[in-house]
């Protein structure tokens, strides 16, 4: 390719609504432009980069056995109402009716989907195990769409899907397709944990994310430093943190005017956080739901909604909720208090174990001190189940390691559906005996532009993106330093063309700008090598290669660049 024939229009400056590296780096280097919020339009070295994420995801899933298919973007209502998530799945799903007002959707995901075009082909153990994925892109009505790809309404994503006759089967194929992406993302450069993770509105038992660690990203996950147990902190193993035994003090009740966040009443009462209990309020499944938890604790609000079983994702009460179940923001607590039909109290294991601590008197401006749990809540009307975030206090439930908190960016997710859809949606197969049995499905994601996204994130300078070299848009560009001397581009023609001859991906950069441009051009698009051809290494018969990763320089004779680029490479 030649640079004067690509289309790659760059920006010196960085757009003032960019919020992350890899948005605002796409961005000035060509490799995107904004259509509106959250949608994107990729241009052709963006567009080169996810070719080459989907050929390695393509060798990949090829590779473990899986066949690739397409189905539709739109979906129609029927099938998610059959499953149960047309109503659970939120305000995400992007719906539309068509002109004889048949209810759609866009697509956010596919289970119901492909469950329905598997069940109507498949009926016999005979035809299983099979294993279909897809490339496409996915729609999701994100209410603040942000970080340019790494958040988007439309984004490419690769989904697979299994399918099997048992859970032996089952976990066969979910190692298959963790292995596959454990190739994926090495093959795609990435630094990356699989974590244990929460299966969220796909539902599901076990599941794995695969975490590209990079301080732009939306997810907390801990990691221990002995072993190799990782979690996103939504599902990380807190333990019970007692405090030490106390004589129980008498429940009395104190003025705290004004006071309505803990952190205000442990100053005024000038106690210590971890003896103050901290109450949350949600509506979950149209409930009003109570989490309480140590007052240096945070809830974890995906442990509470499995606490109550809850479909959807919580939200927090309004304040109409508070008032029909009786609750005072900003002091309350459980003394007193026990569940109905639209209302469910959960408290933190390690809120048990405390001795003596205040929280909410349930009413305006007032507080109990010298709460016991065990003594003043109602023990037996209440759900107990570990509901805090993780911190840097707790130990690792593998081992007791040390635990270690990162951010990460979800590029990946390996989910165990067993027979959620299957069951939901009349999937079954006739076993060796005749008998129907529904199918046990597996599920497997990759976001394709996340993947890009996430890369950046990871590789960048304060000149530009750092490509991997298997997901570059281009391996290596060749700089004549200047366009116009005939002796400069005749080398670099011939240094083209024995590149191409070696399968290299390469990029003549034949603009007649001034070199300065062209560098600045080759570090911010961030070219894995950069080869300069000028006139004081022409008189040597030589030309420079920069490596862009280290900024090393080295010179090499004209006639063994291409075998010099493609050793070059193999390292990188």
């Amino acid at each position: 390719m030649l640079a004067t024939k690509l289309y790659a229009p760059t920006l010196r400056e960085v757009p003032s609504d960019a919020d992350v590296v890899s948005q605002q780096l796409m961005l000035r280097a060509g490799f995107m432009r904004k259509t509106a919020n959250g949608l994107y339009s990729f241009l052709p070295l963006g567009w080169r980069s996810i070719k080459k994420i989907e050929a390695i995801v393509r060798e990949e899933m090829d590779r473990a056995s899986a066949q690739e298919i397409m189905m539709p973007i739109l979906q129609p209502a029927e099938i998610w109402k059959e499953s149960g998530r047309w109503n659970a799945y939120g305000a995400e799903m992007m719906r539309i009716n068509d002109r004889h007002d048949n209810e759609f959707c866009l697509g956010p995901t596919h289970e119901e989907m492909i469950t329905t075009l598997v069940k109507n082909e498949i009926n016999s153990y005979r035809q299983l195990p099979v294993n279909l994925y897809q490339i496409q892109s996915k729609f999701r009505d994100e209410r603040r769409p942000r970080y340019g790809l790494m958040r988007s309404r439309e984004f490419i994503m690769k989904d697979a899907y299994s399918f099997d006759v048992d859970e032996a089967g089952l976990d066969e194929s979910y190692k298959s397709m963790y292995d596959a992406y454990t190739r994926i993302f090495t093959r795609c450069g990435l630094t990356f944990r699989p974590v244990e993770a929460d299966s969220g509105a796909i539902g599901g038992s076990g599941t794995h994310e695969f975490m590209a660690i990079a301080e732009a990203g939306e997810a907390d996950i801990v990691y221990c430093t002995k072993c190799d147990y990782a979690a996103n902190i939504e599902i990380g193993k807190p333990g019970i943190m007692k405090q030490e035994e106390e004589a129980l003090q008498e429940l009395s009740v104190v003025d705290t005017p004004n006071a309505s966040s803990i952190e205000a009443v442990a100053e005024m009462l000038n106690l210590p956080l971890h003896k103050t209990i901290k109450a949350v309020v949600f509506s979950i499944d149209g409930k009003v739901v109570l989490a309480i938890v140590r007052g240096d604790h945070e809830v974890n609000e995906v442990a509470v909604q499995h606490a109550v079983l809850g479909s959807v994702e919580p939200e927090m009460a309004t304040p109409e909720e508070l008032e029909k179940v009786g609750l005072t923001a900003g002091f309350i607590s459980p003394v007193g208090l026990k569940q109905t039909e639209e209302f469910a109290i959960v408290v933190d294991e390690s809120v048990m174990e405390s001795y003596n601590v205040c929280g909410g008197a349930n009413k305006k401006d007032a507080h109990y001190v010298n709460i016991n749990p065990k003594r003043d809540f109602n023990v037996d009307d209440i759900i107990i189940a570990p509901i805090r975030l993780i911190t840097d206090d707790d130990v690792c439930p593998t081992c007791g390691g040390a635990l270690e908190h990162a951010k990460g960016i979800e590029v990946g997710q390996v989910f165990k559906l067993g027979t959620k859809y299957s069951e939901a949606l009349q999937a079954t197969f006739l076993d060796q005996n005749g008998r129907p049995n529904p199918m046990i499905m597996g599920c497997y994601g990759i976001g394709v532009s996340r993947t890009l996204a996430a890369a950046i994130e990871q590789y960048h300078d304060e000149n530009g993106i750092i490509w991997p070299r298997s997901i570059a848009p281009f391996e290596a560009v060749i700089v004549p330093i200047n366009a116009k001397d005939e002796a400069l581009m005749s080398t670099s023609q011939t240094i083209y063309s024995a590149l191409q001859n070696a399968g290299v991906d390469v990029l003549l950069d034949d603009r007649k700008d001034r070199a300065g441009v062209k560098f600045k051009d080759a570090d911010l698009i961030g070219y894995p090598l950069r080869i300069t051809v000028s006139k004081n290494t022409l008189e040597n018969n030589e030309v420079e290669i920069q490596i862009r990763k280290s900024g090393e320089a080295i010179t090499c004779a004209i006639d063994s660049v291409a075998t010099k680029v493609t050793e070059l490479l193999q390292d990188l």
